[in-house]
């Protein structure tokens, strides 16, 4: 009896740590990595919400069922972080023997409030102090994060909204090229693609260390920060291999910084993905998609180069930078359809593990 006293007791502060660590790990760690009770925990959301979202009879009923998917999920958290505490002291209070399993749940109480039950030693009066204190701690935890999330995602969706007037929504390469032309003359592009590489940045460093963030959605339901991505990098795509103007490093810069930005996101949900593409490597635009954008910019007025195949070869050689984990992620999120992002099935929906893969992997 005594060897299974301690068997429980090694178990229940063994549980208890984990959940420590866990909320540490989401919530405090300022880097990407996800605790395997936080992916637990946001995957099963996932299943209910998207077998809902799936039955679903138009987009905008499926964007708000899921809308709702990242708060509650989110808000989930200290529930299960607190279930699980309780379960671990129940087991110390059971090891520390004196009273039986039923007693020792009484004495874990201790969780919600001090004065629940009284501790009837010393053993156990620390472990309900030290209980307490950790149950506080977590929820106090919890809500000191959800403002900086906010935050993060304020300064995501300012420059995404901004987009709509310049790229139209859905955006669209075509829409964000010929309104620059039109309204502020092509000249203006580098400074805009230097505001999106700053982008870029942040959201790199805030989705990968906060990845709820990433199934957060927009106010406006076809409104989404991964689909305007998508259409800025395709542009500055676009931009660097066919528009006729001299070379524009801004643009070539912005492609770095959002395919980078991507990568790592997609890394954090364990998606795989090429390191070191080939510039002839496979790409989900067609052809005849880049001759349709072509010829529509042509008879916007649009000064472009002359040898097409070169310009297209060109295109394809920064796209697969970023194809292999941007449709992936519209498909993972569920974004709305817009062009050469979400309205495409090249790439299977991702299929997140439970443990997060520790290495970016090879192929597509």
């Amino acid at each position: 009896m005594i060897a299974l006293h301690a068997v429980a007791f090694v178990a229940g502060f063994a549980l208890v740590g984990w959940v420590l660590l866990s909320a540490v790990v989401t919530v405090v760690l300022p880097r990407g990595e996800s605790a395997t009770l936080t992916r637990v925990v946001f995957l099963s959301w996932r299943r209910v919400f998207v077998f809902f979202a799936r039955r679903a009879r138009t987009w905008e009923t499926e964007d708000r069922i899921m809308a709702f998917f990242a708060p509650i999920a989110l808000l989930t958290l200290p529930f299960a972080w607190l279930v699980l505490v309780l379960i671990g002291y129940w087991g110390m209070f059971w090891a520390l023997g004196g009273v039986a399993l039923r007693g020792a749940f009484t004495e874990a109480g201790s969780l919600f409030t001090f004065a629940f039950k009284a501790p009837p030693g010393i053993a156990q009066t620390i472990l309900s102090y030290s209980e307490a204190a950790l149950g506080l701690g977590l929820v106090a935890l919890l809500i000191s994060y959800l403002p900086s999330l906010y935050a993060a995602f304020s300064r995501r969706e300012q420059l995404v909204t901004l987009l709509e007037t310049r790229a139209g929504n859905p955006p669209s390469v075509r829409e964000m090229l010929r309104r620059f032309y039109i309204i502020h003359g092509l000249e203006e592009l580098g400074p805009q693609f230097a505001l999106w590489e700053q982008w870029f940045a942040d959201v790199e460093e805030t989705h990968t260390s906060n990845a709820a963030l990433v199934n957060f959605r927009s106010p406006i339901p076809n409104r989404n920060w991964l689909t305007s991505a998508g259409a800025v990098l395709d542009s500055a795509s676009f931009a660097a291999s066919t528009l006729d103007q001299p070379r524009e490093p801004r643009a070539e810069l912005c492609i770095r910084a959002g395919y980078l930005c991507l990568r790592h996101i997609a890394h954090t949900f364990g998606i795989p993905h090429r390191h070191n593409p080939a510039p002839t490597d496979a790409i989900s635009v067609t052809r005849d998609e880049y001759d349709n954008v072509y010829n529509q910019l042509v008879s916007d007025g649009l000064p472009l180069k002359p040898d097409r195949e070169q310009a297209w070869r060109d295109f394809a050689g920064w796209r697969v930078n970023y194809d292999d984990v941007l449709v992936p992620l519209a498909r993972l999120i569920r974004a709305p359809e817009a062009p050469w992002s979400s309205d495409r099935d090249m790439y299977p929906v991702p299929k997140i593990p439970i443990r997060k893969r520790r290495r970016l992997h090879e192929g597509g």
